[in-house]
This record gives structure tokens, sequence and C-alpha cells, in this order.
């Protein structure tokens, strides 16, 4: 549970789905349209939502039980929490807009907080509450991580065999099915409720129209699935970083859980990415003191922006605590001490050389890593015949530009604001290449952001 008058993450609400149709229905419901008088106040949040018939839905949600969220809804749905509520939940979690801050509930979400708050002080005079009610918590969280690891369990032996099946027949019957083969199998690991192996066999599902060589990158991919299975399925056996790690990258909640570093963060960089259902935005920071550079992730739901916004070039006093895992780089923003202020500081670089390097030691720790945050010195971007690359001032090295770079307006911005002359430039490095985010020019300036 998070603090009261602390409003969630799209991510946090969206976790509390029953399934994956829940989570697209309940999407469809968290903007202003269907909702009338909705608020919130002492952990309560409520709302009428218009449906088909000619009454709207009661929808009210109870955040300050310390047993979970608990969900009352008018509709005949069977599911907990339903779609109403779920949409009510990404609603109030987007801001006062739509969901301002109420004095009090309306009777009908108040004779049922009132029945609730009732039965609790039964139980705990009948002697079910007190310290016994303290424990029941983490055993029913328990169960229901049990629950969850089973299913888990089940969707990633079903993707073995399928794997399985694909190398026997041959990768050319990838080619023939096409994509609709991809589809149903994400669809079972939804219902697994393993959406990190949903997200990878959907990429898999791509590949054979992706060009000449198809087949080897096919083959790569389905060897880092077959990986992330194996270490679900062999879990036990895992040092507990790489195990934290296994299930960061089958999707399974996590909580920060390192301890809070409080430092002047510079904002080196800030893009979204937009699908369907959520906008994913990524805020990466660079601590002054403790030299770590770490990433912030928000969410919108419903094609929303996330509410965090982060200008680039600033820094921020706050408090930052890790997620677990082996060579995670995200964090999550805790205590803020002052208000986003203009830094004159840069983040250190290094070389070309260098970057690749550190991409290929944080693989030992997370083999199902992307890339890796790098700040570039002394830069300069290049043409290499169709492609570019950023070819290092000092050295015989450069590296090349992915593909999602080279096809963005900020390559453009890069170059010119160059004009031949090193940079300094923060981005990604992966093993597609390196994706340029924010440039400094040689000397005195101000960040540049390429995305």
């Amino acid at each position: 549970m998070t603090e009261q008058g602390v409003r969630w993450t799209a991510e946090q609400v969206l976790s509390l789905a029953p399934d994956a149709a829940s989570r697209t229905a309940g999407g469809k419901l968290g903007t202003a349209g269907p909702w009338s008088e909705a608020g919130s106040g002492e952990g309560t949040v409520w709302g009428l939502c218009k449906g088909s018939g000619s009454r709207p839905y009661q929808t009210v949600v109870d955040l300050a039980d310390p047993a979970g969220p608990a969900y009352k809804c008018s509709c005949p749905s069977r599911k907990f929490p339903c779609k109403h509520a779920l949409g009510l939940l990404l609603l109030w979690a987007g801001g006062d807009g739509p969901v301002p801050a109420s004095a009090e509930p309306p009777e009908w979400a108040e004779q049922w907080l009132a029945g609730r708050r009732r039965r609790t002080e039964a139980k705990q005079a009948s002697g079910d509450g007190g310290s016994g009610g303290g424990s029941a918590d983490p055993e029913a969280a328990r169960r229901r991580a049990e629950r969850r690891a089973e299913r888990v369990t089940a969707g990633a032996t079903e993707l073995e065999q399928r794997l399985a099946d694909l190398l026997r027949g041959g990768l050319a019957a990838a080619e023939q099915a096409g994509y609709g083969l991809w589809d149903e199998t994400a669809a079972r690991m939804v219902d697994a409720q393993a959406p990190g192996l949903a997200a990878r066999v959907r990429e898999l599902g791509v590949i054979p129209a992706s060009g000449a060589g198809w087949p080897g990158r096919l083959l790569e991919e389905c060897a880092l699935l077959h990986l992330l299975d194996q270490g679900w399925l062999r879990r036990a056996q895992l040092s507990d970083a790489l195990a934290a790690t296994v299930r960061s990258r089958l999707g399974l909640p996590t909580a920060a859980d390192g301890a809070p570093v409080r430092d002047r963060w510079l904002v080196l960089a800030q893009y979204d990415t937009v699908d369907a259902k959520l906008t994913t935005r990524r805020i990466w920071l660079h601590g002054a003191a403790s030299g770590h550079t770490r990433l912030l992730l928000s969410y919108g739901a419903a094609g929303r922006a996330p509410e965090l916004h982060l200008s680039v070039g600033l820094a921020l006093d706050a408090e930052l605590s890790a997620y677990p895992g082996s060579g995670q780089s995200r964090s999550a923003l805790g205590e803020r001490f002052a208000p986003p202020a203009p830094a004159a500081f840069r983040p250190p670089g290094t070389s070309t050389a260098e970057a690749a390097a550190r991409y290929g030691a944080a693989l030992r720790d997370d083999p199902w890593l992307e890339s890796v945050p790098v700040t570039l010195d002394r830069v300069i971007p290049v043409p290499d015949g169709d492609l570019w690359q950023l070819a290092d001032a000092d050295t015989d090295s450069a590296l090349p530009l992915t593909r999602a770079a080279r096809s963005r307006p900020g390559l453009w911005r890069l170059v010119a604001l160059s004009g031949g002359a090193p940079l300094k430039v923060f981005g990604e490095c992966g093993h597609r290449g390196f994706t340029p985010l924010t440039a400094w020019p040689e000397g005195q300036g101000d960040p540049v952001p390429l995305c």
C-alpha cells in the first residue's frame, strides 16, 4: 500500500487487474468521459460510471485498508476489481482534475464504508484481529504470490515446448505461420501473468519480416527467451540478485527496497514510448556526488501523458531507492527536498571503446539487457555509407547509431550542433548500437535534448 494522499501510478493500478481483458477494459474507462461525481478523500475513491443502462454504476474503492484495496461496484461483474474500479483508479492516478479531493464521500459510498468498518471491528472484538490481524496481510500476500508463481511456471513450461516445436520443425515454419502464431502464444503468456514473456514473444513475430538475416536474429531471440524460461524454472539455484533480475524480466511486480540515496540528480534525458494501452516515460538521472546514473519509469493510461515530468538540464535534490536485481538501473523517486533548479555541472564522460566494454560487462549480470546508459566524451557524428556513427575524436574507435536514432529528427539536431566539432553525448549503448538522447557542445552551453 502507498501512503494515504499519495496517488498511485498507472502501473500500480493495472497490476491489480485479475486478467488481461480487465486491464484492457479498465484502460478504456480511465478517462473522464464516462465518469461523474468522482472524488477522493480519507483513503477512498468514488465515482459514477455511465453504462449501458439508464442508471450509472456506483463505484467505490477503499485504499486505506491495511489488508489491501477493497472494491464495491453496482455492476454485475464477478471480477475483483471490475473494469469500473480499475478505470476509476486510473482516473484518480491521473491527478486532481477529474477526481478532486472532497470533504467526504456520498451517502451510498459512506454506507458501504461504514459496513466494512463495523465488520472489521466485530472481527477484532471476536479475537480475529489484533496482533493476529497483522500476520494475515503477509500470509495473504504469500498465497497470492504462490498462485501467480504457479501460473508463470505453467506458462514458461508451455513456452519451452513451443520453442522446441519451432526448432524441431525448422525456422522457415515461423515465416510461413505469420504473426498469428506468436500473437496466440503471447496471449497465453498474458494469461499466465508473465507480461515480460508475452512482450518478448510478440517481438519474435516481427523478426521474419525484418529483412535479410532474419533466421539468425530469430534464433538469437529464441535463445534469450529460452534462457529466461530456464532462469525462472531453476530460480532456486540462482543468486538472490540474479533471481530478482529474472523476476523483473518476466514482468513480476517488485518494490524498490534499496537504501535511499540523497543526491543532486541531474536530469540527463526524458522520452516517451507509446503503445495502444500505455505511455511509458523514461527519465535518466545522474547523481552529482554518488556518480550513479539511475532510471525513473512512469506510466500514463489510455493515451494520457505520465504525471512525472522533469526537464533536461535541471537538478533535483531528492532521494532515490533502487529496485532489486543485478545490474538494474531503475529506481523509485522518494522524498524531494527542493524544487528542480537549473544546474551548471555535466556528467563525466568516457570513450566509445569503454562504452562498448561497459555494456559487455553488464551482460554478465543481466543477459537480457538491451542497453546501458553512457555519456561519451568528445565524439563527432559522421556518416558511414548509408549509416551514421559517433567517432571518437581522440582514438580510432567509433559506435554505430541504432536504426531508431537514424530515423529521428534528433540526428540532424546532433549534426548541426556538432558542425564537425567534438561533443559530449549521453545515450543508451547496446548490441544494436548507440542511441543519443542529449548532447552538450564543447565548453559552455546548455544541454540539447535529441528525443
